[in-house]
Parts: C-alpha cells; structure tokens; sequence
C-alpha cells in the first residue's frame, strides 16, 4: 500500500492524511485536530505585533510548502565519520520524519531509560508521552506557530530517564530534511525524574536548495527535582528555509539546567529560548550563539522567568553578523512576587563585520518581588577593535586572518561548552570558514 502524499498547502485534509500514514490512536488524531482550530483561530502575526516588529513574513509562502514529504526509505548513517568513533549513550537519526538509525545502550535499558523517536514512543509509551507532550510546556496556544506543530508534527525525539539514573555520556541526535517545498516539523520531549541526569546534543540540518522549505520546531525540557540536564541544540538549516522554534525548560525544585542553541543556518529564523523556573532552588544557564551572513535575518526572543524563591538565571548570547544579515535579541527577566531571593544575569554581544549589517539588541527587566539578590542585563553592538586587528597584522597575518582570528576568540567560548567533539570541530571549521569568505569578500 502506497503511503498518503501531502499535497501542497496545510489543511484540516492534510492532518487525517498525516494522522492515517502515521497510524496514531485517536487521542494524538483529537490533538491534532484540536491545534489545527486553534490554529485557524489565531492571527498570522505582523509587524503590527511588538515580538514581530522587526521580522518581516510577508515572503513566507504557506500554501505552496507540503506539509510532510514523501517516504524515501533512506537508510544511510546521518552521524558525521568524525564522530564515529565517540562514546554516546545512544544515537538517532531522522530524515525527513523517517528513523534512520537508532541505538541505545543495553545497561541503559536496562535501568528502564526510554531513548527512541517520538512515533514509536507513542505506541510503546503511549500514556507516558500522552501525559507531557505538548501539554504544560509548550502547548499549542503557545503561539501561530506552536498550534501549527501541533497539528503537523512529524516525529521527533523522546528521552526519559528514571528516578535517579545518572548518564555521564550525551545522546546524539540528527534530524535532517530536504525541505525542498516541503516542511519538517520535528518535536523534542525530554523527561527527567527526580534526580535524573543527562545530556543531550542536536542537530538540525536540510540540504541546499532554492526553494522554499519550512521547518517548525519544538523542544520540551521536564525536570523533576533535583534533576540535572545539558541540552545542546544546533541548526545548519538551508539558506532558503524559514525555521521558527521554541526551546522552553521547566524546571522543579533544585534542578540544574543548561539550555544551549547554536543557529548558522536559514533564510529567516524566530525563535524562543526560555527557562521557567517554577521550584524553589532552580538554576539555569541559557547559552546562544548565531552567525549571520548574507540576507540572513535571525530574531529570538529570550525568557528567564522566576516563579519560585532561591532561584538562579544566567544568560549568554553572541552573534556575528556581516554581509547585508540582521540579528535582533530581545530577553526579558521576570520575577514574580514568590521569586524572592532571586540572582539573574542577561547578556547579549554582537559583533558587527561590515557597515550594512545590523544588530537589534533589546534587554527588559520586570521585577515583581522587592527581597532578590539582584537582577541585571547587558548589551553590546559593535565592530571589531581596529587596535587588535593592527596588533594582529603588524604579527604577519592579513586582514581575513586576523579578523578571522578574533572572531574565533570571540565565539569559542560558547563552542567549547558543546560535549561531542566531533561536532564542536565541524562548528569551528564552519565558522572560520564562512567568516573568511565574508572578509575576502568584501577586501576584494
């Protein structure tokens, strides 16, 4: 039997056909349903919408991407050769929706981890994931978007770790697409229980090809108390894609997280990196880098929100931008009135490579309780030191090289934080790579 194809365009048609091919139970086909009105019933948002101000969708042409794409039967290892002979607790790859390759330690198994994509969690954990998807984290009302993935999520990823389990090595995770005029819509659902702790790194690629894809991506974190996470998540998307996200953490009482995103890819990405601090003790670090070159247009809007006492946020987010590219970061810090004894910190530093490349930078604080520790924010915007690069060149080394040079000072802090080598090797090289084409581009 043939699989349904998609024909172009979203509609309600479109989620039976995805909910047929996929062979859900009736409560995922009720979801679905039910983020397809919510869908219908929100506004595409505008530049009339202060988050959307600076981000223009007026090129996005909805109706001519297909909301899945067809079958391929790829078989082929998405895990680079470089990273090969790494230790993990278990690898996964996606294409185009299709598991390509999935491993999970026994020992692991044994200890009743759960590591496996999201369609196959579904009919063999069904009530477990029933239970967290897209329910108290990111629900479909979350936003346009949000309602859109609910109702035409692919497949994905599903990690949960038992009470107590401690994983020392990361899972690996690659989910790649064609997206030629076509979408991918990959979910993330990570559970820790109480005193869990692992580490998980991601990545989201799609060839290169002139037309028009979508991608449409979600990622729920759960920790329960005392749990420990490390989340890496990083998008090599192609330069014709439109990729919105929403990263988003909840963390219990005395939980530790780190939230990690890494963007170089797309022709335009919006995204929302946020921590919720809803126990008492909860600590979070939001790291992020973006390069953008080209027309590239990268905007996130980023969230530290204090719901509990003793809680600690920690926010670092740098960018690159040359060429004609424009990056736009707005963070908010909230406090509640119960967020008494809070310390959160927000950082946000660009640095510009060319004189028609821009830089939004946008910090807020909305503080609602009076006994904290302290709150605060920065913002930087600027070239690169011509004192440095005079240093550099007086040394021997050209323009490109030097420029090249400082960059990579000023980035690799944030490299350096992702836990497989392989990929923080292939980072490197692609930043140095794009950065050097940028400069010789515009000496010449």
């Amino acid at each position: 039997m043939t699989a349904p194809v998609a024909r172009r365009g979203f509609s309600e048609e479109a989620v039976h056909t995805l909910n047929e091919r996929q062979g859900e139970p009736n409560w995922m086909r009720e979801r679905r349903l039910d983020a397809w009105k919510m869908y219908e019933s929100l506004p595409m948002p505008t530049r009339q919408d202060e988050e959307w101000r600076r981000t223009d969708l007026r090129a996005l042409k909805l109706d001519d991407i297909a909301p899945f794409a067809e079958e391929t039967g790829t078989t082929t290892s998405l895990l680079p050769p470089s990273e090969r002979e790494e230790a993990f607790a278990g690898v996964l790859g996606l294409r185009d929706g299709e598991r390509v390759e999935h491993t999970l330690r026994d020992d692991l198994r044994g200890q009743g981890v759960i590591f496996t994509d999201l369609r196959t969690a579904i009919r063999e954990h069904g009530e477990l994931v029933r239970k967290h998807f897209m329910t108290r984290c990111v629900p479909p009302s979350d936003s346009k978007f949000a309602a859109l993935h609910g109702a035409f999520w692919q497949n994905g990823v599903f990690l949960y770790v038992p009470k107590g389990v401690v994983i020392a090595e990361p899972f690996r995770v690659i989910v790649s697409a064609a997206l030629h005029r076509t979408a991918s819509l990959t979910h993330t659902l990570v559970v820790l229980d109480e005193g869990a702790q692992a580490t998980l790194v991601e990545d989201a690629t799609s060839d290169e090809t002139t037309e028009q894809g979508l991608s449409s991506r979600v990622v729920e974190l759960i920790l329960e108390r005392a749990a420990i996470l490390h989340y890496v998540g990083t998008q090599r998307l192609g330069r014709a894609v439109y990729d919105f996200h929403t990263e988003r953490v909840l963390l219990g009482r005395d939980t530790t997280a780190t939230l990690q995103t890494i963007e170089l890819g797309s022709r335009l990405t919006k995204g929302r990196v946020e921590a919720i601090l809803g126990g008492d003790g909860a600590s979070v670090k939001l790291l992020g880098l973006y390069i953008a070159d080209g027309k590239q247009h990268m905007d996130r809007y980023t969230l530290q929100d204090h719901r509990a006492a003793s809680g600690t946020s920690d926010l670092l987010f740098k960018g690159v931008v040359t060429d004609e590219a424009r990056s736009v970061f707005s963070g908010l810090i909230r406090v509640t009135p119960e967020g008494k004894g809070t310390a959160a910190y927000q950082q946000n530093r660009n640095l510009l490579l060319s004189r028609t490349a821009r830089a939004d930078s946008i910090p807020n604080l909305e503080i609602g309780a009076n006994d904290i520790i302290g709150c605060t924010h920065g913002a930087t915007v600027g070239k690169v030191d011509e004192e440095q690069l005079f240093y550099l060149m007086c040394r021997g080394l050209s323009r490109v090289d030097a420029t090249r040079l400082i960059v990579e000072g000023f980035v690799d802090p944030l490299v350096a934080a992702v836990p497989v080598e392989g990929l923080r090797d292939a980072l490197r090289r692609e930043i140095a790579a794009r950065v050097g084409e940028a400069e010789t581009s515009r000496a010449s």
